[in-house]
């Protein structure tokens, strides 16, 4: 199984394929394309991330120790961003996710070529997984006591 290191040296690859930023964005937008959309029923309050200018929903499943992410958004670059997220974060374990650097942001060069609303809704999406990892950290560890 691929490690969320190897996840984000993948993207990192992928991405420096491209040497023009427009080429980046219509690459980001492809992998927002390739998203499947959560159910309507899943677009609730309790889903959408505070502090994307965009409506964000990020759906967590914690099954098997590992937290498994649907997620979309209403603005197709940002929904690139939900799926770059959602390939880095799902199918890990809250230890894994609360401990992770999402450091192919940087690497990609993604933090100074988004505008600063976009990269709080980044950053606000990146804490929300975390939050979510801890929070099922602290189940898992009940059950396991």
């Amino acid at each position: 199984m691929m490690t969320i290191e190897d996840i984000q040296q993948d993207i990192i690859e992928e991405f420096s394929a491209y040497d023009d930023w427009m080429d980046k964005y219509s690459y980001l937008i492809e992998l927002g394309n390739d998203l499947k959309d959560i159910d309507p029923k899943e677009k609730t309050d309790q889903h959408l991330i505070k502090g994307c200018q965009s409506r964000v929903w990020l759906v967590p499943e914690f099954r098997d120790g590992k937290i498994f992410f649907r997620g979309e958004s209403d603005a197709v670059i940002v929904k690139g961003l939900v799926a770059l997220l959602l390939r880095v974060a799902s199918g890990q374990t809250p230890s894994e996710l609360m401990n992770t650097d999402f450091h192919f942001i940087d690497a990609i060069g993604l933090k100074q070529h988004l505008s600063p609303t976009r990269s709080n809704g980044l950053l606000a999406m990146i804490k929300q997984i975390k939050l979510y990892a801890v929070a099922y950290n602290r189940i898992s560890g009940k059950e396991n006591a």
